[in-house]
């Protein structure tokens, strides 16, 4: 058995709860805060059989995708302020950052 931690953003997260349940996936989903960038992102708990481990993978790839925004970075705390870029940078968000864990023992109660 293995857990499946995975990191997402959370304009994929209800997509990818559907998938998953419509392919009869368990999930628990947690509200959790990226550091870079400070915005929501959902975490999904995945309990998998090892064999179903490359479908809940292949899943989340396809909800998953990695896009460009714009975002403003925050002014530096105490450091230098002269490479400070006061206008909107694009970045890359998004896709997904996935753990696969190793269980030793599970049990539902």
């Amino acid at each position: 058995m293995k857990m499946i931690i995975a990191v997402v953003q959370d304009k994929d997260a209800a997509k990818l709860m559907e998938r998953l349940v419509a392919s009869g996936q368990r999930a628990t989903k947690l509200a959790s805060t990226g550091g870079f960038l400070r915005e929501g992102n959902t975490t999904f708990l995945i309990g998998s059989a090892d064999e179903e481990v490359e479908t809940v993978l292949r899943t989340i790839r396809e909800v998953c995708h990695a896009r460009e925004q714009l975002v403003t970075p925050l002014s530096p705390v105490g450091g230098p302020s002269d490479a400070y870029v006061p206008y909107p940078v694009e970045v890359t968000v998004g896709g997904a950052t996935v753990f696969v864990l190793n269980i030793e023992r599970f049990e539902k109660v």
